[in-house]
């Protein structure tokens, strides 16, 4: 028996696709209802390892634990991971498989996974009763409609109703919701049921004349009016802006267990990846957490942070342009702490040799660790377990680089040297225990009278904002009638919203005003069900999505062949691996 489901839009990015999935998801479970998260394909720097070693994004991470489930490849088969403005990494049912200009992705790559990702989607909905989808962007990108498959596509692949989000404090919801409707194809617009408001600010009376208006103009209702909702500090799908340079990380709002504040600031390198891994130290009562790109932010700080990189490379030249380098050399030197994690390990050492990521070839870094690095094709995806400072540590590892550590004392993989270390370990200072004893030294070698909270849990913390997600859905949103949509699928009679997508040949994807679709198609009107015509070259192997990752040799082009490389500034194609595109 397939599974129902519902796809969550977006009138724009970031416009809270992310928490509701995730919200819907606690609520489903907390009914008892077997619920998985999905999302065909993500583009970010944010990323997780799950137990049987597939990155996937980290926001879908993030909602399998809202659903209290194990994160699995199939919640996220393409993953992007942006190494340029213009090309990206693709990780393929978890593994990489090389990398790709925006141009050749969506020339048509894009469109040959649309088999593998409804396969998976399928695959889910027959093991769980409700799979809850995040889209990506917005519905109506006509640009991209005719290759999407994490929109509209996987919607009508699936026939899944759509709920469109959109974020009234940035202004402009009414015309965002009416603008994204009037944007679709006929075919498109049959499947968005309604529309969803978030992080509303004042009296929900005051909205509704205009919701009425909505309903009028579009015939479709609003499915709930969700409040604007501080702290909840939920793993983001993107890194941060630099319009957000000095942002301050959300943190519990708690007085410090003991005399002094900790500050800790954290270099916002380029292509940062996985800043998470700050959120346990910014749960910290009394722990001030700070992004910061001038050398002049870093004298204040009790411990600086060198966080991971899609761009080792990048940002070790970045690190210098901008004298960070130098305040982190002194830093050091003057025993003041410093911690680097995964790429910010790699610029702490001693040299770097790249023929992988940048193909800058040998690269000096900073010498601050007795460590040696060398990209290799392989990239390495792990979830280990170790001790540090007498307490057991759990993290995830992301990373091409290999260190050859040469000295000092071990901490984890890496090393420490007087008040620096470094690790490739993601997520490390999630092990309560661990963190309050590294924080404990950090205070000491900084000379300030900080004293951790005994009994703050991470996990605890993160599992009373999932709480918050599902109380913000089943408080503010008309629960029963998102139940309805999730079982029996899009209202029938939905009326059409001119003018509609434009016409083939005039920008558009698809014929204004067409009928609806008789069976589920792809965007080219390809059957998807069983039909080895719509998954492209290379994807006709059988089996379950799971299964088939092998037959697709994924790992191929980490192992053997050319290594991949960026793509150029001219925009062509760069490395990936055919076969199991």
């Amino acid at each position: 028996m397939r599974g129902g489901g519902l796809l969550v839009a977006g009138t724009t990015s970031d416009a809270g696709k992310s928490v509701v999935t995730a919200g819907i998801c606690r609520w489903l479970v907390r009914r008892g209802v077997k619920v998985a998260p999905f999302k065909a394909q993500n583009m970010s720097l944010n990323s997780f390892v799950t137990r049987e070693g597939a990155e996937i994004g980290r926001a879908q991470a993030m909602q399998a634990q809202a659903a209290r489930v194990e994160p699995t490849a199939l919640m996220n088969p393409v993953l992007l991971k942006p190494g340029s403005d213009r090309s990206s990494q693709v990780v393929l049912m978890g593994k990489p498989v090389g990398e790709m200009s925006a141009r050749g992705y969506h020339g048509g790559r894009q469109e040959a996974l649309l088999g593998t990702v409804t396969d998976c989607l399928e695959e889910l909905r027959s093991t769980y009763d409700a799979v809850i989808c995040e889209g990506a962007g917005s519905p109506a990108e006509i640009n991209l409609r005719r290759t999407d498959i994490v929109n509209m596509g996987i919607a009508r692949a699936a026939r899944f109703p759509v709920l469109v989000v959109g974020d009234i404090d940035r202004g402009g919801v009414f015309a965002s919701f009416f603008g994204t409707t009037a944007l679709l194809s006929a075919e498109d617009q049959s499947l968005v049921a309604g529309y969803l408001v978030n992080k509303f600010r004042g009296d929900v009376s005051l909205l509704e004349p205009g919701l009425d208006m909505l309903y009028g103009l579009t015939g479709r209702r609003t499915y709930g009016v969700l409040p604007y909702a501080h702290g909840l500090g939920i793993d983001e799908e993107d890194g941060l802006r630099v319009s957000l340079r000095g942002a301050v990380r959300e943190s519990v709002v708690a007085p410090p267990h003991g005399e002094d504040v900790l500050r800790v600031a954290v270099c916002a390198v380029p292509l940062m990846s996985n800043f998470t891994d700050v959120d346990a130290l910014a749960a910290e009562p009394g722990v001030v957490v700070r992004f910061v790109d001038r050398a002049e932010e870093l004298a204040d700080a009790d411990l600086v942070i060198v966080p991971g990189t899609r761009g080792t490379v990048k940002a070790l030249a970045w690190l210098r342009e901008r004298g960070l380098a130098e305040a982190l050399v002194r830093r050091a030197a003057e025993g003041r702490p410093v911690l680097g994690i995964c790429g910010g390990f790699q610029v702490l050492g001693e040299r770097i040799e790249d023929e992988v990521e940048s193909r800058a070839g040998v690269v000096e870094g900073l010498g601050v660790l007795p460590v040696r690095v060398r990209f290799e094709r392989a990239k390495t995806l792990a979830r280990p377990v170790g001790s540090a400072l007498g307490e057991v540590v759990e993290g995830y590892e992301i990373h091409h680089g290999v260190a050859d550590v040469r000295g000092g004392e071990p901490f984890l993989d890496g090393c420490r040297v007087g008040a620096a270390w470094g690790t490739h370990w993601h997520g490390s200072l999630e092990s309560d225990a661990f963190r309050r004893r590294f924080l404990v030294e950090v205070a000491r070698a900084a000379g300030r009278r900080f004293v951790p909270a005994p009994d703050t849990s991470f996990g605890v913390l993160r599992e009373e904002q999932l709480d918050r997600l599902g109380d913000l859905v089943e408080e503010h949103a008309d629960a029963d009638a998102l139940w309805r949509l999730i079982e029996g699928g899009a209202p029938a009679g939905l009326p059409f919203v001119p003018p509609g997508a434009p016409a083939l040949g005039a920008g558009g994807p698809e014929s204004r005003g067409a009928a609806p679709d008789p069976a589920p198609q792809s965007p080219e009107g390809l059957e998807i069900a069983g039909s080895a015509g719509s998954r492209g070259q290379g994807l006709e192997n059988p089996g379950s999505a799971a299964s088939r990752s092998e037959g697709l040799e994924v790992s191929r082009p980490e192992t053997q062949g050319e290594a991949p490389g960026p793509q150029g500034p001219d925009g062509a194609d760069v490395h990936v691996d055919e076969e199991a595109l």
